[in-house]
């Protein structure tokens, strides 16, 4: 048996006594842990805000949302305004793009990244556009230098869904998530940094920051600081029950802050033994026959992303079982191809050709990638497939 997990905790005494300490301290609720947690984040990655929720995909509610609702992207929002979306992504990336009221543009991504294609995007902007939301997919970078300069040229925002991606970086040492007006990451528990469930929102606009903590707790003023939202009457009694956006309930626990605040200090030495395991999977996880994901930049390597290639193409069920039988946990390549997924139906969505997504879908999955020593195992899933 080869007895590869997907991901394994990376908690010790240090998250138990984070927690602990918030027992303590008697406050569950966001508190001063979670503001610590947000000043410490944006320092680390080179954000002026950094805004936390209870999980990834609520922080990409509240991006979009914060699109929809801020006066400055108004003049963006006519006739059926789009946001372009990749073809290859998690649920979450899509379903506030529609709950909001926009189309999903789809375009296809890079057969080697699974990242969109900066070309695609470009080409399929017109009028109705808002937005381009890229995904940097399993700890690679999208194509954001060029993502970046289309959305200036065309006057359209640039968002960055982050949350497989946390500590990758462009060549020009710029972390992703901080590229794009908003950013967005995840600390579930199979996730680079684990606070078990939580999310982050970063921006560097000021402007939004009030939007994104009014719409994280209820569209409630109490926790603005003054950005023209709404001006306080200085009376608690009125300030603390007066509502100015329909918002949500998305607000992360205490304990969540505490044990980000611990598991961002152990950041340097888990992103060294993922590279390490990376470089591994570089040597043996190429062949003629399967293709390891392309890292564009400075990858964090979520995962080990492999195509089936050559003999191997078409047999992705009896290359899962194989594995399967092994005790390999295998995924799919995050959703496939979105747009074969049932719940379709029920968006509004322009579609697109995407041969590459196709392809990933019927041929592609990923196998983990962890804080801990997997040259053996990656050498045995290598050895495994070379026999297939």
């Amino acid at each position: 048996m080869i007895n590869y997990s997907l991901s394994s905790d990376t908690w010790d005494e240090k998250e138990v006594n984070a927690i602990k300490r918030v027992i303590s301290s008697n406050r569950y609720t966001m508190g001063s842990e979670v503001a610590a947690f947000e000043q410490e984040f944006a320092d680390f990655i080179g954000s002026k805000h950094a805004i936390m929720t209870n999980s990834g995909s609520s922080a990409n509610l509240l991006a979009i949302a914060t699109i929809a609702l801020h006066e400055k992207f108004q003049k963006k929002l006519i006739g059926r305004p789009n946001i372009i979306v990749p073809t290859v992504s998690w649920s979450t990336t899509y379903f506030p793009v529609h709950q909001w009221g926009f189309d999903l543009k789809f375009v296809d991504v890079e057969l080697e990244t699974y990242n969109i294609s900066a070309e695609q995007v470009e080409s399929s902007i017109d009028d109705n556009t808002v937005a381009v939301f890229a995904v940097n997919l399993l700890g690679s970078p999208a194509e954001l230098e060029k993502l970046e300069k289309i959305c200036t040229e065309h006057s359209i925002v640039l968002l960055e869904d982050n949350c497989e991606s946390f500590g990758a970086k462009l060549d020009d040492g710029r972390y992703c998530g901080t590229i794009g007006t908003m950013g967005t990451f995840s600390f579930f528990f199979s996730h680079h940094l684990q606070t078990m469930e939580g999310g982050m929102v970063v921006t560097d606009d000021t402007e939004l920051v009030d939007y994104l903590k009014s719409l994280r707790a209820h569209g409630w003023v109490r926790d603005l600081q003054g950005s023209g939202l709404y001006k306080k009457t200085g009376d608690d009694f009125i300030d603390s029950f007066k509502f100015v956006l329909p918002g949500y309930c998305v607000r992360p626990l205490e304990m969540s802050g505490a044990t980000g605040r611990e598991q961002l200090k152990k950041w340097p030495g888990m992103a060294e033994q993922r590279r390490k395991n990376a470089q591994v999977a570089k040597k043996f996880l190429n062949s003629t026959n399967f293709k390891l994901q392309q890292d564009h930049g400075f990858s964090t390597w979520f995962g080990f992303g492999l195509t089936l290639q050559g003999r191997l193409v078409g047999r992705r069920d009896e290359v899962i079982s194989s594995l399967k039988d092994k005790n390999v946990e295998v995924r799919p390549i995050v959703a496939g191809n979105f747009q074969k997924n049932p719940v379709i139906a029920r968006l509004n969505c322009i579609k697109c050709d995407a041969p590459n997504a196709d392809y990933i879908d019927k041929n592609g999955f990923f196998i983990g990638n962890d804080c801990v020593d997997l040259e053996t195992k990656i050498m045995a899933v290598s050895k495994l497939l070379q026999v297939l």
